[in-house]
């Protein structure tokens, strides 16, 4: 098959469009469809609940992005992970059913300068990038950055951007727990010759490589892909309501760190901290928060219940937190790093050598490990998901539909993850319309109190769900 073959469709398959992906909640707002669209009216939008969709009331048939079948990373008939890795790196030196074909994995962090100090974990992922440029490997790195304090106030908080130089690359670090869209800076490298690493989550770097498929310039100019673990998308909202419970006016919010580093205390205990016009901050632990259980799934992108990658299996490298013991406690953050490309693997081999990197090679158990969460909620949590009853389009995943053989706990944790993601955009909707916080807090909190007792057998709830079914965890 060549790169521009059309997918092949059954005959009597209804025309696949971003409209109908975005009402089957399969559309994660990747802007992929927009930036393949000719027309010059479609762009991408936050819609109510706070998440990026392509704005198509002017959108026709005619007009559609071609293609669109094979470009939409989660359409069930585009390419899946396992056929772009295998094309990507045919000759990789090891296969895994959870973290895909493989030369290296890694645990450790930067050394050199204040890599680590600045990102959220051991600080590799702004690291290789920098590397990137200057080797001279790349001209470019599109990454996601704070909006500037010049910025109208009326945009995002964050939002690609492609940067030239190391400093401005140093402006990426630190985990982005917000919606973005990637269809201006995949504008700028087809108007812009030159080499080009591209950031960003599975589904993000799984729409580069789709995209590249159909468009020879940006095959040529798309040289590198730069994987972030994901453990799934949030909405715009998720900053508002810490902005409700922080006592602050989201109007007032010049900026947040969802991960304010300390290093006293352990990597896994997060502090959010906004950044206020008047200079001022305010910080409150994320356990102290209504909606801070990243596990029960608030503000949840409804697209990340049918994802099945985890470790951004298509990209060249990626990086993730080592969510295990010792390093789960080490507040100054450490990476769990997943190689594909032998000429990055050279790359990270030769720094640790030249004592730039501190790392420990590692096999495909330990990353497991490391996001062991993850994978229940990716692989078997979403063969569960996907035994429902659903209208619409059904996504063709790597992973099978499976009702029978998980215990009670399970399910009920699957599904309590899969309300809340659903109904959090909806109270929160209402209590903004309304101006009173107090309805989504409320409601917020009691569904948390009912997620932690079924997940971590706290009070009469666990002990019920306990002698239903079998135990199980997060």
């Amino acid at each position: 098959m060549s790169s521009t073959d059309p997918p092949k469709l059954p005959p009597d398959h209804p025309r696949l469009t971003p409209r109908r992906i975005g009402k089957s909640g399969l559309c994660i707002g990747c802007g992929a469809c927009v930036a393949r669209s000719s027309a010059s009216d479609v762009t991408m939008r936050l819609d109510r609940y706070g998440h990026f969709k392509p704005k198509i009331s002017g959108l026709s048939a005619d007009n559609n992005p071609p293609d669109f079948a094979a470009l939409c990373p989660f359409s069930p008939h585009a390419r899946n992970e396992d056929e772009i890795a295998c094309e990507r790196f045919p000759s990789a030196k090891y296969r895994d059913p959870l973290i895909g074909r493989f030369q290296a994995a890694f645990v450790g962090h930067v050394r050199e300068a204040s890599f680590r100090a600045d990102g959220s974990s051991g600080g590799l992922a702004s690291w290789t990038a920098a590397e990137l440029l200057a080797r001279k490997l790349v001209d470019g790195i599109a990454h996601v950055v704070p909006r500037s304090d010049g910025e109208d106030d009326r945009q995002p908080l964050f939002r690609y951007r492609i940067s030239r130089t190391v400093e401005d690359v140093r402006d990426g670090a630190k985990s982005r727990y917000y919606p973005v869209e990637m269809s201006a800076i995949v504008d700028e490298i087809r108007r812009q010759p030159g080499r080009y690493a591209v950031v960003g989550i599975p589904c993000f770097v799984k729409a580069v490589h789709l995209l590249s498929r159909q468009d020879p310039v940006l095959s040529e100019r798309i040289t590198f892909t730069l994987g972030l673990f994901c453990g799934h998308m949030k909405s715009a909202r998720f900053v508002e309501s810490f902005a409700w419970q922080m006592q602050a006016r989201m109007g007032d919010v010049a900026g947040v760190d969802f991960r304010l580093k300390d290093v006293r205390r352990p990597a896994n205990w997060y502090t959010a901290q906004l950044r206020l016009r008047d200079g001022g901050t305010r910080s409150k632990d994320w356990w102290h928060l209504v909606d801070g259980d990243w596990g029960a799934g608030y503000f949840q992108n409804s697209a990340c219940n049918f994802c099945d990658d985890v470790v951004a299996e298509t990209a060249d490298i990626s990086f993730g937190d080592a969510w295990v013991e010792p390093y789960s406690s080490d507040g100054r953050g450490t990476n769990v790093v997943v190689v594909r490309s032998p000429l990055l693997q050279r790359l990270i081999a030769d720094a640790a050598d030249e004592g730039r990197l501190a790392l420990d090679e590692v096999d495909a158990d330990f990353v497991v490990r490391t996001q062991a969460a993850g994978f229940r909620q990716r692989r078997e949590g979403l063969g569960f998901r996907l035994s429902w009853p659903r209208y619409g389009i059904r996504p063709n995943k790597r992973v099978a539909p499976k009702w029978s053989g998980l215990p009670a706990r399970r399910m009920l944790v699957y599904w309590l993850r899969s309300s809340i993601s659903a109904h959090s955009h909806r109270i929160f909707l209402l209590a903004r319309a309304l101006h009173l916080p107090i309805i989504y807090t409320r409601w917020a909190s009691t569904m948390l109190a009912l997620y932690q007792g079924v997940t971590y057998s706290r009070g009469w709830v666990g002990k019920l769900v306990d002698r239903i079914g079998g135990r199980g965890e997060s």
